[in-house]
């Protein structure tokens, strides 16, 4: 076995958009590859066919699916980001659940000094977490 991934599918035409996103908000993260449909498809030209990023050293990888599926992302399967301030989980909650949806609200839990779970505005689901001292 060379490598485990988690591989997210977009609909439609989101994966750049979003891969090139999560990599602006989260420092040491990157695009690795970008594989883009050309004219002759069979995916809409430019669309991704595959691409590779990671965040702060952890690999993924998407697709923009050309097929149009019944069913799509799901808050079962999430990001789960540890963070190191109360300002960075209040930046990136902001971000992330800008034009989104809130899961659970950001706020202290007997688990966390700080947590929110939320849906982004491309249906991945992040949960962020200020760890108890």
């Amino acid at each position: 076995m060379k490598a485990v991934s988690s591989f997210l599918m977009f609909q439609g035409n989101d994966a750049e958009e979003a891969i090139t996103f999560y990599t602006s908000l989260i420092e040491n993260s990157e695009i690795t590859s970008i594989t883009r449909y050309g004219a002759d498809g069979p995916g809409k030209e430019g669309s991704v066919i595959q691409a590779s990023f990671s965040l702060k050293g952890q690999s993924f990888m998407c697709i923009d699916s050309y097929v149009k599926h019944a069913f799509t992302f799901t808050p079962s399967f999430s990001i789960f980001l540890t963070c190191d301030s109360e300002e960075e989980v209040d930046r990136l909650f902001e971000a992330l659940s800008t034009s989104g949806s809130v899961l659970m609200p950001l706020g202290e839990y007997p688990f966390a000094k700080r947590f929110g779970w939320l849906n982004d505005r491309f249906g991945i689901s992040w949960q962020l977490s200020l760890p108890n001292a």
